[in-house]
């Protein structure tokens, strides 16, 4: 048996339609019901239509809803457990729920309160950057001030977060093929989200976390975790620290990792393990159709 890891997309994977078919399945209907009581709205019309669902406020629980929706099936229909999980940015919500450490309902109320604050952010921007000098880019952005790496993603694909002025410093400085400024409202994984995760703390500190049943690889520590506290204070951190994608990537081989399921919509995550770690097989799984090929392939 392969030993194998599960990922979980954050913000950027979502698209119109996903989950609506998972909501056919009479356990997956009941989770989505669950959802709507917390919400307040209905995760499956706004996947189904398509509405708001590019707001943060919206994209997140529905991200968050869809993919723990995925991982229920996944255990149900007897597919082998993962080795390690992991979650890129919000993702990392979904590996803690897969992992035993947070239930469903408090992982939910945790992200909607998440992207309410992050919806409300509005200073700074963010803006991703595609083939680039590295040690340039570290040099440019350790001399200026306003601007940080938020999403090492992948050795040629990052996101940089800041004021806008700083970032244009960065292009202006820095030789990049491609740069992408980013369709959100703040400097998400930035110290620009200080206060935001100032209040967020308010909420999450009450919250018991138990110790993981898999190893979870955190976005601001990439190594394997099982500790409550550890991973609570990991997560304390997420709002205002990088995502260190890359480094978890990396790191998957030498833990022993062949194979990565990448659970939920689209292929972002598993195109960007593909490309960085050629020998890891890359699998995903985001509709009924794929859930069934899955198993029938008996992971």
């Amino acid at each position: 048996m392969m030993k194998t890891a599960w990922v979980f997309p954050g913000q950027g994977s979502q698209a119109v339609g996903m989950g609506v078919d998972l909501a056919a399945l009479p356990e997956v209907a009941e989770r989505f019901q669950q959802a709507e009581a917390i919400l307040g709205w209905s995760v499956v019309q706004t996947c189904e239509t398509g509405e708001n669902l590019s707001e943060t406020r919206y994209t997140q629980p529905c991200l968050y809803t869809v993919e723990c929706a995925l991982v229920d099936l996944l255990r149900d229909r007897g597919v082998s457990q993962p080795d390690l999980v992991a979650g890129h940015s919000l993702g990392e919500y979904v590996a803690l729920y897969a992992a035993g450490v947070l239930d469903f309902e408090t992982g939910l109320k945790l992200v909607k309160r998440r992207g309410e604050l992050m919806s409300q952010a509005s200073e700074g921007q963010m803006t991703a950057l595609m083939k680039f000098d590295r040690p340039q880019l570290e040099d440019a952005i350790a001399k200026t001030e306003g601007v940080v790496l938020a999403n090492d993603n992948s050795p040629l694909q990052v996101v940089i977060s800041g004021t806008e002025a700083a970032i244009a410093q960065i292009l202006s400085q820095v030789k990049v093929r491609r740069s992408v400024p980013l369709d959100v409202s703040g400097a998400f994984h930035s110290p620009l989200m200080e206060p935001a995760a100032a209040e967020f703390q308010t909420l999450l500190e009450p919250i018991d976390f138990k110790e993981a049943t898999i190893p979870v690889l955190s976005n601001v520590d990439p190594s394997p975790e099982t500790s409550a506290a550890a991973l609570k204070t990991r997560l304390q951190q997420q709002m205002t620290g990088s995502v260190r994608w890359r480094e978890i990537v990396l790191s998957l081989p030498d833990l022993g990792i062949e194979q990565v399921l990448e659970v939920g919509p689209g292929k972002v995550l598993s195109g960007l393990v593909g490309r960085t770690v050629k020998e890891l097989n890359c699998l995903n799984v985001g509709t009924v159709a794929e859930l069934d090929h899955l198993t029938e392939s008996s992971l």
